[in-house]
């Protein structure tokens, strides 16, 4: 089992089928996120219909090994458009999340799926499901943007 590193001890019991978005502590929307890496994939958005395709090709930052930030705390000093997520742009920002994310998935009122290391104690049950990006990127820096297309990928879900 790998050590998780999102502190997820002494947290509200089940907080997330209790606790609305915007009533989390700062910790408890933290151990929120399931470390699957996804929203580090660069996304094309089509502008007519908004659809959201999710590639390959991940941000610099990301660890594909662990599929962690390798500078989460810092992260927009490198990546001045990297997204942070919050209780207040999840509303603007969840269509783009992958289906998987448990941030979307409360925001859209639906259940944690059982692979989340808060129902399955583990952060090593989202890559065992086959819903990580574990060992399948490849980084933003060896691929010219007008070729990203060609690194579509079907979004694995739950």
């Amino acid at each position: 089992m790998t050590d998780d590193p999102i502190d997820r001890h002494g947290l509200r019991d089940r907080f997330w089928e209790r606790v609305p978005l915007k009533n989390l502590t700062a910790r408890e929307w933290e151990a929120l996120c399931d470390g699957c890496g996804k929203c580090c994939l660069n996304k094309l958005e089509d502008p007519d219909t908004s659809e959201v395709a999710f590639t390959r090709v991940a941000c610099r930052l990301l660890d594909d090994s662990t599929c962690r930030c390798a500078q989460y705390e810092i992260r927009k000093q490198f990546v001045p458009d990297c997204v942070v997520l919050t209780p207040k742009n999840i509303g603007e920002i969840a269509y783009w999340m992958p289906q998987t994310c448990a941030y979307r998935l409360m925001y859209e009122g639906k259940a944690l799926y059982d692979w989340h290391p808060l129902i399955s104690g583990t952060p090593d049950t989202v890559h065992a499901a086959g819903v990580s990006v574990q060992g399948w990127t490849v980084p933003e820096f060896e691929i010219p943007e007008e070729d990203w297309e060609d690194y579509i990928i079907e979004e694995p879900t739950g």
